[in-house]
């Protein structure tokens, strides 16, 4: 069984977005971990604010295969492909974390937006504190102790009911 951390974000119809998104995950994962959902502006572009969440997994499936999966997600719920890199996403997932892997393919892990925005960090620290970054060697709640850039985060209450 690998642990993986998935980032799940959305700033178009976001609520739907976020509880579909998570939703399907259960459904391909069982169990989740979830983090609270954190409402931040969009970074990169100007745009509506994003709502931002981690959650963490156990899965029997290879990298290959989750990669897969999550972009099939994304896609199920509207995910335009090939649009610029910053602009609106009806759901935006992305493998932070498998294990302690590091490698540029198929996907760069860890993920590098772990340690450049709050939007992926502070709710990476809030479900997996004690984990330790494969690269930095430092736990994700030190990580976050020691996070220092200027991005505007707040957590929020959110129904996961309709």
């Amino acid at each position: 069984m690998a642990l993986i951390y998935i980032s799940v974000g959305s700033n178009i119809d976001r609520e739907q977005y976020v509880r579909a998104g998570v939703r399907k995950l259960a459904e391909h994962f069982g169990a989740l971990t979830l983090s609270s959902v954190y409402e931040s502006e969009a970074v990169g572009f100007n745009g509506d604010p994003f709502y931002n969440l981690v959650v963490g997994v156990e899965t029997t499936l290879g990298l290959t295969e989750c990669v897969t999966l999550l972009k099939e997600i994304e896609d199920q719920f509207g995910r335009v492909r090939g649009a610029e890199k910053f602009c609106g996403r009806t759901l935006d997932l992305d493998l932070l974390t498998y294990d302690q892997l590091v490698c540029q393919q198929p996907v760069a892990l860890p993920r590098g937006e772990i340690t450049e925005n709050a939007f992926v960090l502070w709710p990476l620290a809030e479900i997996a504190a004690e984990q330790i970054h494969p690269l930095t060697q430092l736990s994700y709640a030190t990580l976050w102790q020691n996070y220092n850039k200027p991005q505007k985060l707040w957590p929020i209450d959110f129904s996961w009911s309709d």
